[in-house]
């Protein structure tokens, strides 16, 4: 597997990426990955790196993005934090792996059973956790149709307030990042939501979120 060069990133189409994230999570939920020499891409991208990609995940040790896509050093930007929110920093560092480094999608992660998110419906308050887990509450009071058990114990609500939580942030790079809204807009840049099952280690893209060459796939 080559390194990614400039040339190759400008070559690569937001569809073109998001095909490559796919194909990368079939090898890996298949146990095929790629074998790389990641010494040498190291060295290769000591100079300079181009990756495709930005994948806003969790911190949660299981959802590597680099491992469940199958890329290799200098391919993707990977941003983690429990939740997989955004805030002025993460935006900002979105701004800057698409507009300055040349990536061609941005995703946000999920992941089942996300300790986080279980957290935030179970309202708990610790330290500066409290502070983050507010920004997934919406997320919580979003999820309307389940009636009782609304707390972690409820793994079916747990799973649909992840997925209303991604979709939220989806949204909300759109409107509080005029660059990245700009450059998605004019087909420059992708974007997509999706989920990572953590048993199956496959990747689930939600359709309602992904917008490729400005156009809302199912809208």
């Amino acid at each position: 597997m080559k390194t990614l060069t400039k040339e190759m990133q400008t070559a690569i189409t937001p569809a073109m990426a998001l095909d490559l994230l796919k194909e990368g999570n079939k090898r890996f939920v298949n146990n095929l990955k790629v074998n790389r020499n990641l010494l040498q891409q190291a060295n290769e991208t000591s100079d300079g790196q181009h990756p495709f990609a930005v994948i806003l995940s969790c911190i949660d040790s299981r959802t590597s993005a680099e491992l469940i896509f199958d890329q290799g050093l200098g391919d993707v930007f990977s941003v983690r934090i429990a939740g997989n929110i955004i805030n002025e920093d993460i935006l900002g560092s979105m701004e800057f792996g698409c507009k300055v480094a040349g990536s061609k999608i941005i995703v946000v992660l999920g992941h089942t059973k996300c300790g986080a998110v279980k957290g935030a419906c179970d309202h708990v308050e610790m330290g500066n956790l409290t502070a983050l887990l507010t920004k997934i509450r919406p997320a919580v009071d979003d999820e309307i149709t389940t009636k009782e058990n609304r707390n972690s114990n409820n793994s079916e609500f747990v799973e649909k307030v992840a997925t209303i939580n991604v979709k939220r942030t989806v949204k909300a790079i759109m409107e509080r990042s005029p660059i990245l809204k700009e450059m998605i807009e004019s087909g420059a840049i992708g974007i997509v939501g999706g989920s990572h099952n953590i048993t199956t280690g496959e990747v689930e893209f939600y359709p309602e979120t992904m917008i490729i060459n400005s156009t809302l796939i199912n809208e």
